[in-house]
C-alpha cells in the first residue's frame, strides 16, 4: 500500500537423493473378475475434507488451487522436520495385482504403498503423473497408501489418486449398471455441469466416476457434477462409469460432448474482495475470528519482499514456508478462504528492482505461487523504484506474462497509485505497455487516497475509477462493462497519513458503487486497523475513528461485483 507510516521494510537433499531409489515393482495386468476400478474413497478431495486421508503433523489440507482435475486438491505444508505424509488405508484382496497413480505437483513428491514400492517426482511448475504397480502378499487384505513431500523442500500438491484394482471384501464382483441419459445441463468459458441417470448395483452404488476423453476428472456420489478448470471455445468430450463398494464398476455411458463458451465477455468473471492484513506489525488480529465475525473470504496478505537479491521472503526476513505466515494462511485456507499476497509495496527492497530480467523475476513470483498454490498473485507497483522507472515497469509486466502462460488460471493484479481524476502519467504507461507486451493484466487497482486533507473521498474514488475505466477502453479497446470487470479499488479506512476521513458510511457508499459497476475488486489498508480509536491519530492498529471492530471488513464483506 502506498503509505509509508504503515510499512517496515538444501536442507537433507543429499539423504533424499540417497534414500529415492526404491524399487518398483512392475505393473501387472488385473484380474478379469471385475473391470479395473480406482478403490480409494476421496481420491480427487472432492469432498471438501480431507477424511479419509491422514495427514502427519495436521500439515495437510484440502485446497482449490492448484488442482488437476475437479476443483480441489490436497496440499502437504511440508516443514524442516515433518514431510507432511498424508495417507489412507483401504481394503484389498491377497495375492492380486495393483495400480497406484496420482498427479503431483512440487519439489520431490513421492507416492507409494507402506513397506511397498514407491516413485517420486520433482515437477514445481506444473502436475506430473506418478504411477507404481505392486501385488497383495498372500494373506494380506489391506494396504495403506501414501504421498508425501521432503523436509524443506515447500508445499507439495496431490490430486486425483487412484488405486485400480479389484476392492476388498472378495465376494461382490457384479458390476453396477450403466448411466444413462449423460447429458450437458449448462456451460461457462470455463467449465461444463453434467448429469446424468442413477445406475443400480446389487449391494449399492457408491461414487460415479467422470471422464474426459480418457482421463478420470471427478469422482461425485450424486448424479450430477460440474467439471470445471477448463479452456474456453475448447471441445470435450465426457463419460461417466458407476462404481459399488467392492471397486466393481460399470461399462461406460454414452458419451456428451460440449464447447464451452468464449471468453472475455464483460472481462474475467474474476471477483475478489480482500481487505489487507499484515503480520508484520498493528497487532495482528486472528484471521479465522475476523472472517467469522464478517463473513469476509479473502485476505491480500503484506507484503513479499526480496531477502537478498532475487529471492521472495515475508517482508524480506521471514521465509515463505514453515513460519507464522504459512500457519494463518493455512487456518484461513481451513475455514473457507484464501489469500493473495501482495508483492512490493511502497517501502522496502523489493523483487522488481533486484530480479536482473523478466524471466528471474517469473521465477521469484514462481516460487510464492508454488508454496502456496495460489489463485491470485497482487504486484503492488509503488514508489520511484518501481512504478517510476521505465524499465522495472516492463520487466514486472513480462514477469507476469510469463507467470501466466506458465499457470493457467492464475489471475494477476496490478495495484499502483492515482490522482483524483485518474492514472498519472506512470499509470497511463503502465496500461499502455500491458497492452503493447500483451501481458494480460486480469485486475488494475488503484488506490484512491492520499490527495489531501479534506478530500471528497466518495466522489474523489468514482472520479479516479472512471478516469482508470475510460483509460482501459482507450487503450484495449474495451466496452464500459469489460472496462469496469478489470478495475479493483484499494483504499483506505478511516484517517490516512494526510489526514483524509472515510467513514463506514464512506466505505459503504463505494462500495455499493463498486457493486452496482461490477468492478473486479474491493481491498482495503488494512484490517489491522479496522478496530476504533476515536482521537487516536493515524496508527497502526486502529483506525484514529469511532467504529464499530472490524466495520469496515463486514461492508467490504458485502462487495459482490
Amino acid at each position: 500500500m502506498r503509505n509509508s507510516l504503515f510499512r517496515r521494510s538444501r536442507r537433507r537433499l543429499l539423504a533424499l537423493l540417497g534414500t529415492a531409489a526404491l524399487a518398483l515393482t512392475g505393473a501387472v495386468a488385473l484380474p478379469g473378475t471385475a473391470q479395473a476400478a480406482n478403490i480409494l474413497p476421496n481420491p480427487g478431495l472432492e469432498s471438501g475434507a480431507l477424511s479419509p486421508w491422514s495427514c502427519t503433523g495436521n500439515l495437510g489440507s484440502v485446497v482449490s488451487s492448484p488442482v488437476h482435475g475437479g476443483t480441489k486438491a490436497l496440499a502437504g505444508a511440508v516443514s524442516s522436520s515433518d514431510i507432511a505424509k498424508c495417507s489412507q488405508t483401504v481394503s484389498v484382496q491377497p495375492n492380486t495385482a495393483y495400480t497406484l497413480s496420482g498427479w503431483v505437483r512440487g519439489s520431490y513428491v513421492y507416492l507409494g504403498v507402506d513397506g511397498g514400492a514407491s516413485t517420486w517426482a520433482s515437477s514445481p511448475s506444473a502436475y506430473s503423473r506418478l504411477s507404481v504397480g505392486f501385488t497383495t502378499g498372500a494373506s494380506q487384505t489391506s494396504a495403506t497408501i501414501y504421498v508425501h513431500g521432503w523436509y524443506a523442500q515447500g508445499t507439495y500438491y496431490a490430486d486425483d489418486i487412484s488405486l485400480d484394482g479389484p476392492g476388498g471384501g472378495g465376494s461382490d464382483t457384479q458390476a453396477p449398471s450403466v448411466p444413462g441419459s449423460l447429458r450437458s445441463t449448462a456451460k461457462t468459458s470455463s467449465s461444463v455441469s453434467l448429469a446424468w441417470n442413477a445406475a443400480t448395483d446389487n449391494v449399492g452404488v457408491t461414487a460415479y466416476d467422470i471422464y474426459s476423453g480418457s482421463s478420470q476428472v471427478l469422482s461425485v456420489s450424486g448424479t450430477s457434477a460440474t467439471v470445471s478448470g477448463l479452456s474456453a471455445s475448447t471441445a470435450y468430450t465426457f463419460t461417466v462409469r458407476a462404481r459399488d463398494a467392492a471397486g466393481n464398476t460399470s461399462a461406460v455411458s454414452n458419451s456428451v460432448s460440449v464447447t464451452t463458451d468464449a471468453g472475455g465477455g464483460g472481462g474475467t468473471g474474476f471477483k475478489q474482495a480482500a481487505p489487507y492484513l499484515y503480520l508484520g506489525w498493528g497487532d495482528p488480529p486472528s484471521a479465522t475470528s475476523v472472517m467469522s465475525a464478517t463473513g469476509i473470504k479473502w485476505f491480500t496478505m503484506a507484503f513479499i519482499l526480496s531477502s537478498g537479491g532475487c529471492n521472495p521472503a515475508w517482508d524480506g526476513s521471514r521465509p515463505l514456508t514453515g513460519g507464522n505466515d504459512q500457519s494463518v494462511i493455512n487456518s484461513i485456507r481451513s475455514a473457507g478462504g484464501d489469500i493473495v499476497p501482495s508483492i512490493g509495496g511502497w517501502s522496502g527492497n523489493k523483487l522488481g528492482p533486484n530480479c536482473a530480467t523478466p524471466e528471474a523475476l517469473a521465477g521469484a513470483y514462481q516460487r510464492v505461487i508454488d508454496a502456496y498454490g495460489l489463485k491470485a498473485i497482487d504486484v503492488d507497483i509503488e514508489n520511484t523504484d518501481e512504478f517510476e522507472n521505465a524499465v522495472v515497469q516492463d520487466r514486472i509486466l513480462n514477469a507476469l506474462k510469463i507467470v501466466k502462460v506458465n499457470n493457467p488460471g492464475l489471475r494477476t493484479i496490478i495495484t499502483f497509485g492515482t490522482t483524483t481524476t485518474g492514472p498519472t502519467y506512470w499509470g497511463n504507461r503502465l496500461i499502455d505497455q500491458a497492452k503493447a507486451l500483451g501481458a494480460d493484466i486480469d485486475v488494475f487497482t488503484i488506490m484512491p487516497f492520499d490527495f489531501g486533507g479534506g478530500a471528497d473521498m466518495y466522489g474523489n474514488t468514482v472520479n479516479a475509477t472512471e478516469g482508470l475505466k475510460n483509460k482501459l477502453k482507450s487503450a484495449f479497446g474495451w466496452d464500459d462493462a469489460t472496462a469496469y470487470a478489470h478495475i479493483g479499488i484499494s483504499g483506505m479506512n478511516g484517517l490516512s497519513d494526510q489526514q483524509e476521513l472515510t467513514s463506514p458510511a464512506t466505505w459503504t457508499q463505494i462500495r455499493d458503487w463498486a457493486n452496482s459497476h461490477h468492478i473486479a475488486r474491493l481491498a482495503f489498508w488494512s484490517v489491522n486497523r479496522d478496530r476504533p480509536c476515536p482521537g487516536g491519530g493515524v496508527v497502526s492498529n486502529c483506525s484514529g475513528i469511532s467504529q464499530s471492530n472490524w466495520q469496515f471488513t463486514s461492508i467490504t464483506a458485502g462487495f459482490t461485483g
